[in-house]
């Protein structure tokens, strides 16, 4: 793949991304533009690892990337059981199968909730939130890696301010809407600082050796 298709697919991912955060679209719409996008961009980083001959560019945004998958998985994981368990307390009766919630007698729902049954569902939620905003930050420090590998090799300095924005904003999620403002905007400027790539220009030639006169 060539500089020319690496960079403008990594920028029309980033847009797609950007874009599909906005108001006016469906949840299904946001979901399939995100993930196209994020694909293309992945991609785009791909060939330009490629094309700069570092590694670093490409698979740290990989291993952001499955970080971020494992944490979405870990944080799931944690809030089911969290559920399950106290679903287990306020309907005793209830088998758990999901499918038969619904044709619990609602007599057999405890109305005896106290701290001892529902600290531990608060003690999970926190648990997972806490290990939710580790993952990001770790997603958030890798794609900053291969973010700053970017701007050494090219020489875009959006790449680098980029990689910062995204950085702060995963230490924002705590603050959610500052924080995920700030995830936003650094996509857009990622999207930027691709179409601000040029290629290469190649060396010049090495000025041809002086000859030393021949003393005689």
């Amino acid at each position: 793949m060539n500089f020319e298709t690496s960079k403008n697919l990594g920028g029309i991912g980033a847009i797609l991304m950007f874009i599909s955060v906005l108001p006016y679209l469906s949840t299904y719409t946001f979901g399939l533009l995100g993930l196209v996008g994020f694909i293309l961009l992945l991609v785009g980083m791909k060939g330009l690892a490629d094309y700069y001959r570092e590694a670093g560019i490409f698979n740290n945004a990989l291993y952001g990337t499955i970080t971020g998958i494992v944490g979405g998985v870990a944080f799931v994981a944690i809030i089911f059981t969290a559920v399950l368990g106290f679903m287990s307390n306020i309907v005793p009766s209830w088998n758990g199968d999901w499918a038969s919630l619904g044709q619990v007698n609602p007599a057999d729902i405890t109305t005896n909730i106290d701290l001892s049954t529902i600290g531990p569902f608060l003690a999970a939620i926190l648990v997972a939130f806490v290990v939710l905003f580790v993952f990001v930050l770790v997603v958030a420090i890798l794609y900053r890696k291969s973010l700053n590998s970017l701007r050494e090799k090219s020489g875009v300095g959006l790449f680098g301010t980029a990689g910062t924005v995204l950085l702060v904003g995963a230490v924002l999620t705590i603050v959610f809407g500052l924080g995920l403002i700030l995830v936003w905007i650094a996509v857009l400027l990622v999207a930027i600082a691709f179409f601000q790539l040029r290629p290469q220009q190649p060396a010049p030639p090495a000025p041809p050796p002086i000859e030393k006169p021949v003393q005689l």
